[in-house]
């Protein structure tokens, strides 16, 4: 993280409110199994990655306050790098992991206190398919819930969201379906893990699975 910047819980909620009255207009939202979300224990919510809309779409999804992944690009200019953390962005650096200690740690901080973290595992936008899956962070995560400790009853949930766009000449049909939780023991099941999320994210956004359980998991 840079600095001592961290989400404002005050800035997300009013830019949440202000996503819904932008998007009532635009977007039918529905959303389903909602209540698959665990209220009282940390997580990761792995959505799919179409548009830029998918980020306050997932915000709007979930009744708690969210921290992102981002990639570090992002956060280069100043101003913009503070309006995005104030909103719970994490800048990783995936080209070079170890720039990235300091948000690590503070993922690590907010699994602790019981928050949401939300991981797109495609890595980028795949409009209307499904792009191969980046296992490392995943395996971060677990050798995190490895450190801690944590009962088995106790381990971190992965839940898959499906996000599906039908076009329409107005109020474009935006479905969310969120899946059953996902879960794995412990950093070396990190690779099979995404394979998991990622079919079961297919499913959810009504896409082929073809290619993205087994051979486009990027080492």
């Amino acid at each position: 993280m840079h600095g001592n910047i961290r989400r404002s819980n005050l800035l997300y909620q009013f830019i949440r409110v202000i996503s819904h009255a932008c998007f009532h207009p635009l977007y039918a939202l529905t959303f389903e199994g909602r209540g698959k979300i665990p209220l009282h224990t940390p997580g990761i919510i792995c959505p799919k990655h179409q548009f830029w809309t998918d980020i306050p779409i997932v915000c709007l999804a979930a009744q708690k306050p969210l921290s992102f992944i981002a990639k570090q690009e992002l956060f280069i200019h100043p101003v913009i790098r503070y309006f995005l953390t104030a909103l719970g962005g994490i800048p990783m650096d995936r080209q070079k992991p170890l720039k990235s200690l300091n948000s690590f740690r503070y993922v690590e901080e907010l699994l602790r206190k019981g928050e949401f973290i939300v991981l797109f595992p495609e890595g980028t936008y795949y409009p209307n398919s499904m792009g191969g899956g980046k296992h490392r962070f995943i395996q971060r995560i677990l050798r995190v819930q490895e450190k801690m400790g944590w009962k088995r009853e106790e381990r971190i949930p992965f839940i898959p969201m499906g996000i599906r766009y039908d076009a329409k000449k107005f109020r474009s049909e935006v479905r969310v379906r969120i899946g059953t939780p996902l879960y794995a023991d412990e950093e070396a099941e990190g690779a099979e893990l995404t394979r998991r999320i990622l079919s079961d994210i297919a499913e959810l956004s009504g896409l082929e699975k073809t290619g993205t359980e087994e051979s486009r998991i990027q080492r």
